[in-house]
């Protein structure tokens, strides 16, 4: 049961980013992408500090102290989060959003059947192939149906 409801978590963690990337797409047209992604990292960054501060319990490893690597996810944030804000307000949130989730799919894969990142190797299977066949032809139906549709 508690996996059941940690997948729900995700998911509805899902939904939250496809409405952060609706409302940040419409405030980088309005301000521009690289003011609307200071301000989303910023509050980001403000909101984190606060829950370290009064939750996070002692860990035995600081972030000065991990391997350097590990520090430069921050960064793909920064980039995903530029190319959002750019990508929506063209391409509209749905679209936008699956071709996320296929970039996301496919390096995950990748990730899992090599063991890159220090992460256990899940081999790459048929269905999972088929999964992402189906995905990238759901981005080339969404893709089409938006612009029919605009």
């Amino acid at each position: 049961m508690g996996l059941v409801i940690l997948l729900a978590v995700v998911v509805l963690a899902g939904a939250v980013l496809s409405v952060q990337a609706a409302i940040n797409g419409r405030l980088g047209e309005t301000v521009g992408v690289l003011r609307s992604s200071l301000l989303t990292f910023a509050v980001g960054a403000v909101v984190t500090g606060l829950l370290i501060l009064f939750f996070e319990p002692a860990q035995a490893v600081s972030l000065l102290d991990v391997p350097k690597w590990q520090l430069t996810g921050a960064l793909f944030g920064v980039v995903y989060m530029m190319v959002m804000v750019g990508a929506v307000p063209v391409v509209g949130t749905a679209v936008a959003t699956v071709a996320v989730i296929v970039g996301q799919l496919g390096m995950g894969m990748l990730i899992d059947n090599f063991g890159w990142l220090g992460n256990p190797a899940i081999e790459l299977s048929s269905s999972r192939v088929l999964a992402m066949g189906c995905l990238g032809l759901a981005l080339v139906f969404m893709y089409r149906s938006s612009r029919s549709a605009g």
